[in-house]
C-alpha cells in the first residue's frame, strides 16, 4: 500500500475504527488504478454487535413511526447534499455512467423518501395491529389480537457489488423505520460509496449511536455474531447463500435470513404481435435497455426473450441494429452510453458464462465488435453487448441454469403460449418477467400463470409505454424478491417490507385491555 492510500474505516460499536494490516485494494475497472483500501482485520465483531442491539435498537424503539420517519428524511438531505460527491465515487469505483450512477444514488434517495411518507402515515404509533380482534370463547371479554413489534436484535445486511448505494438503503430504510438498527457489509469490490454514505450520515449526526454501522473488507466473523432475534439478508450468488443457509446461526439459532439470488429473468412477446407491431417495439426497446443498464450488472435484467417463431429472424435484427449503435468504455466520455464491469475479475467471470452459453447458442450480435472509446482493452473491464439466440430452447440446458451476470441475453422462439409458459419456468423461479401486448386479456391471463414463480410482473401495453418504470427498476412500491432460485427471499412492497423487522405475536388479553392496544397501534394493511 501506498502512502498515500486511504484504508477506509469501519464504524463499529459507535466510532470509528481503522482495521488491522494493509486491506484489500479497490480498483478503477477503466484506469486500472488503485482508489482506496478497506480491511475488516481485527475488529471485535461482538462488540459491535451487542453496541447495535442495546444502544441503537433502544433509542430506535423509543421513537414513533413518525420520529423515525422524519429521521429517514434527514438521511436524505444528507445524502442529496453529499450528491455529487457519490456519482464522482460510482464512477471510479464501478465504472458507470453518470446516468447509470443515478439508478443506484438516485434511486436510494427516492426509496428513503417514499418509506419516510410510509412512516409518518404510520404517526405516533409504536406497534402495528396485524389483523381485527377475534374473541376465545362465548363471552367476548377475552380475546386474542395479533400485533407486530420491532425485533429486539440487529439487521446485518451482506450486500452485493451492483448497487453499493440502493442495496444499503432499500434494506435499510423499512429497517430503520421498524426500529431495527443496521450492520451493514458492502461487497469489497464497490464499498468505498457505501462507506462513504455511511460516514457521511454519521457525521451528520442523524441517528443515535448504534442504529448504522459499516463493517468493509472480509465478511468472517458476521454470521457467528448474530443471535436468536437478529436478522439476515444477503444479495449474491447461490452458492453464498447456502452457506448462508446452512450457518448456525440459521440452522440452530433460527436467525431470520432474506435471500436474493440468481435470476434467469425472462421477457415475454405476445403471440399475437407483428413486426409493425407497438407491442414488438417496446420489447425491442426494453431488451436493449436492459441488456445496456448498468453493463447488464442488474439481478433484475432480461436473460431470456421469447417470441413468437415466426418473429425471430425479425426481432434478431431489430434488437442486434439498436446493440451496435451502443458505445462502450470510459463513462468519463461523454459519448460512452455503457461503462465497465465493476472489476477484472467480473469480466473474468462473464467471459466464461458467455463461452458456456455459446455452446448451446449461436451468436446474433457479438460484443467483441464494439471498440472501446478512451478506455485501453488490456486494462479496461469493458465488454459489448452480447445477443445470443437458439432456435431449439426446449433442448437447451445451460440457457436455463447458468446466469451471466453482464450484457448477455438470450433470444428463443416459441410455438404456442403454452410452450412460453414453460420454457419461462424453467428458470426455476425469477426476480421478474415481462410481457409486451397490446391485448389487455392476453396480459391478465399470462400475467396470472407466471405470477407463482415470480416475485413480481411486468405487464406492458402501448398505453402505459411512456409511463411504466421499466422492467428492471425496482421500485419500494412492489415486492422485490422471488420464489426458487431467486433466492425465496420478500424485500420492499411498500408496508410489506417492514414485516421482516418484526416479530408477529398474538396477544390474548381482556377486551378492555385490546382496546388500549388497538388504540396505541396503527392498522397494518399490506
Amino acid at each position: 500500500m501506498t502512502s498515500s492510500t486511504l484504508l477506509l474505516p469501519n464504524y463499529v460499536a459507535g466510532r470509528w475504527q481503522t482495521a488491522q494490516g494493509s486491506g484489500t485494494p479497490l480498483f478503477d475497472p477503466v484506469l486500472g488504478t488503485e482508489l482506496v483500501r478497506v480491511s475488516s482485520a481485527g475488529l471485535d465483531l461482538n462488540e459491535g454487535f451487542t453496541f447495535a442491539r442495546e444502544q441503537g435498537g433502544r433509542a430506535l424503539r423509543a421513537m414513533t413511526y413518525r420520529e423515525r420517519a422524519v429521521m429517514l428524511g434527514a438521511i436524505s438531505k444528507v445524502l442529496q447534499t453529499h450528491r455529487d460527491a457519490y456519482y464522482d465515487i460510482a464512477t471510479a469505483n464501478s465504472g458507470t455512467t453518470r446516468k447509470d450512477s443515478g439508478v443506484d444514488i438516485d434511486g436510494a434517495i427516492f426509496t428513503l423518501g417514499f418509506y419516510a411518507k410510509q412512516g409518518d402515515a404510520l404517526g405516533d404509533a409504536r406497534v402495528l395491529i396485524d389483523g381485527e380482534p377475534t374473541r376465545m370463547a362465548k363471552d367476548p371479554t377475552f380475546q386474542s389480537q395479533h400485533v407486530m413489534v420491532p425485533t429486539r436484535g440487529v439487521a446485518l445486511f451482506i450486500n452485493a457489488f451492483n448497487f453499493p448505494s440502493w442495496g444499503l438503503w432499500e434494506k435499510a430504510a423499512p429497517a430503520l423505520l421498524s426500529g431495527v438498527p443496521v450492520i451493514v457489509k458492502p461487497a469489497t469490490a464497490t464499498a468505498w460509496l457505501t462507506q462513504r454514505m455511511v460516514q457521511d450520515v454519521i457525521d451528520a449526526g442523524v441517528l443515535p449511536p448504534g442504529a448504522l454501522s459499516v463493517v468493509c473488507g472480509s465478511s468472517a466473523g458476521l454470521m457467528d455474531a448474530l443471535q436468536p432475534f437478529d436478522v439476515v439478508s444477503f444479495t449474491g450468488s447461490a452458492e453464498t447463500a447456502a452457506v448462508i443457509r446452512s450457518h448456525p446461526a440459521v440452522s440452530q439459532r433460527s436467525v431470520r435470513v432474506n435471500i436474493e439470488a440468481d435470476s434467469l429473468n425472462s421477457a415475454l412477446l405476445d403471440p399475437a404481435a407483428t413486426v409493425e407491431s407497438e407491442a414488438f417495439k417496446l420489447l425491442v426497446g426494453e431488451v436493449v435497455r436492459e441488456m445496456t443498464v448498468k453493463s447488464g450488472q442488474k439481478c433484475t435484467a432480461i436473460r431470456r426473450i421469447f417470441v413468437p417463431a415466426h418473429l425471430y429472424d425479425a426481432a434478431a435484427q431489430a434488437i442486434s441494429a439498436k446493440l451496435a449503435g451502443v458505445s462502450v468504455g470510459n463513462p468519463r466520455n461523454e459519448s460512452v452510453r455503457m461503462g465497465s464491469l465493476v472489476s477484472g475479475e467480473q469480466l473474468a467471470a462473464v467471459r466464461a458464462g458467455l463461452a458456456q452459453l455459446r455452446a448451446e447458442a449461436d451468436v446474433l450480435h457479438d460484443g467483441a465488435t464494439h471498440a472501446l472509446v478512451d478506455a485501453d482493452p488490456a486494462i479496461a473491464a469493458c465488454v459489448g453487448p452480447t445477443l445470443l439466440g437458439t432456435r431449439r430452447p426446449a433442448e437447451a440446458r445451460v440457457l436455463h441454469a447458468v446466469e451471466v451476470f453482464g450484457p448477455v441475453s438470450t433470444l428463443m422462439p416459441y410455438d404456442t403460449l403454452e410452450d412460453a409458459l414453460s420454457l419461462i419456468r424453467r428458470g426455476e423461479g425469477s426476480l421478474v418477467s415481462s410481457l409486451y401486448s397490446e391485448d389487455p386479456g392476453f396480459m391478465a391471463n399470462a400475467a396470472l400463470e407466471l405470477a407463482s414463480s415470480h416475485g413480481r410482473v411486468h405487464a406492458i401495453s402501448p398505453d402505459v409505454a411512456a409511463l411504466h418504470s421499466g422492467h428492471g427498476n425496482v421500485m419500494p412500491m412492489s415486492l422485490h424478491g422471488g420464489p426458487g432460485r431467486a433466492g425465496g427471499g420478500e424485500e420492499l412492497g411498500g408496508m410489506r417490507a417492514l414485516n421482516f423487522y418484526h416479530r408477529r405475536s398474538a396477544i390474548q388479553a381482556s377486551t378492555a385491555a385490546l382496546e388500549q392496544i388497538v388504540a396505541s397501534g396503527q392498522r397494518l394493511v399490506l
